[in-house]
């Protein structure tokens, strides 16, 4: 089992801290699982105290053995209730505030009021924005878990590839995959940190099963259920339809995203013209991007790209289409950056995100996906395997 460096995490709260020092923030609280996690390297269930300046305390309040074994910070304490946590950071010098940073984006508006109320007269702010920024850039020991996870991204598709057969439903093969990633070490839990925004790691959609849904992403699916309407369905999977395959392989926290289009016999002329414009517009986007080209910019000329294949009203989604063509990933699925319209910050090394140009046709999906690391000469992809149409 993989513990985070103590190196690693002193790093992290020191880049938030400069910036709570510049944003006149004199304090955080921490309770999000992922961001927890970030900055701590345990989920236990516990609140994080980031001051502006000085050592962080973690106060838990369950499992306190688990997060001192599993978490590399000096100020580990046990806590039985939150008036417990104002005390304990009041035995230290810290408070009264004037303003106190939270996770506004995920934090429950119940909850949000019981700080306010617990932390009075502290001005409470959003954070997330400042943590989110200090997760964008990847450490080297971040990196190298990305490339791991990356060497068993290659050995899924390789097994799809070698199993997907026509007259197969969409669940059985699913079912399949994740099991292999299960065997592999996968936790069996993808963090997204939209609100409602869940997914199932293995997203396999067949042919017609291409309906918009709730989900932020260019496909859909129908789903098993009202009750999770989105992903595989009980659809057998026919001869000369695509089958996207949407995977994310976790290894210690950390995830990759790939799509890759598979079929049996051979695509209608129309869906394999939408995937070569697909695999084009990802090459033009490999070459662009560089360190201080602004995010919109990709997203802009994969707009004029997909315009001039004649398919641009299934470009990123159809009948509805999604406004990004890529987004960042790590311990959550939808970090920063995002590669779209108005993000103009300029892409920097360092920065992991995924790449996703699709078109959504009525009667199938097709497109491709890759993780990339920004490095000082360009992109370095993490996920690879064949990019055209693989016929199974």
């Amino acid at each position: 089992m993989r513990y985070t460096p103590k190196s690693e995490v002193v790093r992290r709260i020191a880049k938030l801290q400069e910036s709570m020092r510049q944003n006149d923030i004199e304090g955080a609280v921490i309770v999000q699982n992922a961001d927890l996690f970030y900055f701590t390297g345990t989920i236990q269930n516990s609140h994080l105290f980031i001051p502006s300046k000085g050592q962080p305390l973690l106060m838990v309040k369950k499992n306190l053995e688990r997060a001192i074994e599993e978490s590399p910070l000096d100020n580990i304490i046990g806590v039985s209730s939150l008036k417990e946590i104002d005390i304990a950071l009041q035995s230290r010098g810290y408070g009264p505030f004037k303003t106190l940073g939270f996770e506004l984006d995920v934090l429950p508006a119940k909850m949000y009021l019981r700080y306010q109320k617990l932390f009075k007269p502290a001005e409470i702010v959003d954070i997330s924005g400042l943590i989110r920024t200090v997760k964008m850039i990847k450490s080297p020991y971040e990196i190298e878990i990305l490339k791991d996870a990356a060497k068993v991204q290659l050995e899924i598709f390789s097994f799809i590839k070698d199993n997907l057969r026509e007259g197969m439903s969409e669940l059985e093969i699913s079912g399949m995959v994740a099991g292999l990633a299960r065997k592999k070490g996968h936790p069996g839990l993808m963090r997204v940190r939209g609100f409602n925004q869940e997914l199932f790691y293995v997203h396999l959609l067949s042919g017609s099963n291409t309906n918009p849904s709730y989900f932020d992403g260019s496909v859909g699916g129908k789903g098993i259920s009202p009750a999770f309407a989105q992903g595989s369905c009980n659809k057998v999977i026919g001869r000369n339809e695509p089958v996207l395959v949407d995977f994310s392989f976790i290894l210690d926290g950390y995830m990759l995203d790939q799509t890759r289009v598979f079929c049996s016999g051979k695509l209608p002329d129309h869906l394999a013209r939408a995937h070569a414009s697909a695999v084009h517009i990802l090459k033009e986007l490999e070459i662009m991007a560089r360190p201080g080209v602004a995010c919109s910019e990709l997203y802009d000329r994969a707009m004029q790209l997909a315009g001039e294949s004649g398919f641009i009203k299934h470009f990123l989604g159809f009948p509805e289409s999604v406004a990004f063509i890529g987004h960042g990933v790590g311990i959550e699925l939808d970090e920063l950056p995002v590669i779209a319209h108005g993000f103009d910050t300029p892409l920097e090394e360092g920065m992991v995100f995924a790449l996703e140009p699709k078109y959504v046709f009525p009667d199938g999906a097709v497109g491709l996906e890759n993780t990339y690391l920004v490095t000082r000469g360009g992109l370095e992809k993490l996920t690879v395997f064949e990019e055209d149409i693989i016929y199974t």
